[in-house]
C-alpha cells in the first residue's frame, strides 16, 4: 500500500492524494453481485426528498458474507478486490467445496492464505468463531450483535473491537470509539482488524470527484434571495439575522437553554 501525491499540474491534482493497492484489476465475480439502484434523493413520485444527491456513477453491489456460516470448510483467498460500496477492501474466497464468497478484507492477509469458520478453529487472522472461545485483548472485527444476525460492528476500514471482560453468558467488547457493548457470547466475530486503514488519508482534489460519488453542491442560505431561503437577502454580506434554519424555516440546531 503506497500513498501517492500528485504533481500540481492542474488545480485538480494540486492537493490530490491517492492510495495504490495491489488489488485485482479485472472483472469482479458477477454471480455474487446485483445492479444497485440509485434514487438520487427522490421519492416514488420523482420529487426531491433529500437534497444534494444525484449524478453518481453506476455501481454493482457485491454480496458480502457477513454470516460466515460455512463451518469447518477451508477457504483460500483467491484475490483482493475493490468495493465501491464501502471504504474497506473485500476478499474473494474459494472454498474447498467449490463455492466462492466475498468477505471483508482483514489487515495483513494475502493471496493464497487460508481461512475457516467454526467453533474450534485456530486464532488466526481471517478465521471466524464465537466470542466464547476468543481470549481477552485480541483484536476482532465483523462482530454480530445477535447470534445468527450477521456482522454489525467494526466493518469499516481500519476498525476493530477488543474483548475486555467475560460475564456468565455475555461478553463486553469495546469499540474503537471507546463505546462498550454487552453481547451474547455465542455471537461470531472475525480475528484481526479491517484493512485499508489509510483510507482516511485520501484527498479527492476537486469537486468533480465528489460528484462521481453522488454528492451535489450545497449553496449557503445567506447567498440566496429572500424568496429562496429565510437567510437570504440583505445589503452586502449578512449572517442571516436569525437562528440557523432549513429552507422551510425549521431549526437546524436546537436552541441553547
Amino acid at each position: 500500500m503506497v500513498l501517492f501525491k500528485f504533481k500540481p499540474i492542474t488545480s485538480g491534482t494540486r492537493n490530490k492524494i491517492k492510495i495504490f493497492n495491489n488489488l485485482y484489476k479485472f472483472k469482479f465475480f458477477k454471480k455474487n453481485s446485483k445492479i444497485l439502484r440509485f434514487s438520487a434523493g427522490r421519492n416514488n413520485k420523482g420529487l426531491i426528498s433529500v437534497r444534494h444527491m444525484g449524478g453518481r456513477l453506476k455501481r454493482k453491489y457485491r454480496y458480502i458474507d457477513f454470516f460466515r456460516n460455512k463451518d469447518n470448510i477451508f477457504g483460500v483467498v483467491e484475490r483482493i478486490e475493490y468495493d465501491p460500496n464501502r471504504n474497506s477492501n473485500i476478499l474473494l474466497i474459494l472454498y474447498s467445496d467449490g463455492e466462492r464468497r466475498y468477505i471483508i478484507s482483514p489487515k495483513n492477509i494475502f493471496i493464497s492464505n487460508t481461512v475457516i469458520s467454526g467453533l474450534f478453529v485456530p486464532l488466526k487472522i481471517g478465521n471466524t468463531l464465537c466470542l466464547k472461545y476468543i481470549p481477552i485483548g485480541i483484536k476482532i472485527h465483523c462482530v454480530e450483535s445477535k447470534p445468527g444476525k450477521g456482522a454489525t460492528y467494526s466493518r469499516a476500514a481500519g476498525s476493530y473491537c477488543v474483548i475486555i471482560s467475560n460475564l456468565h453468558n455475555n461478553v463486553i467488547i469495546m469499540l474503537k470509539s471507546g463505546l462498550l457493548k454487552k453481547i451474547n457470547f455465542m455471537c461470531r466475530a472475525t480475528i484481526g482488524e479491517v484493512g485499508n486503514a489509510e483510507h482516511f488519508l485520501i484527498k479527492l482534489g476537486k469537486a468533480g470527484c465528489r460528484r462521481y460519488l453522488g454528492v451535489r453542491p450545497t449553496v449557503r442560505g445567506v447567498a440566496m434571495n429572500p424568496v429562496d431561503h429565510p437567510h437570504g437577502g440583505g445589503e452586502g454580506k449578512s449572517s442571516g439575522g436569525r437562528d440557523p434554519v432549513s429552507p422551510w424555516g425549521r431549526l437546524s440546531k436546537p436552541l441553547k437553554k
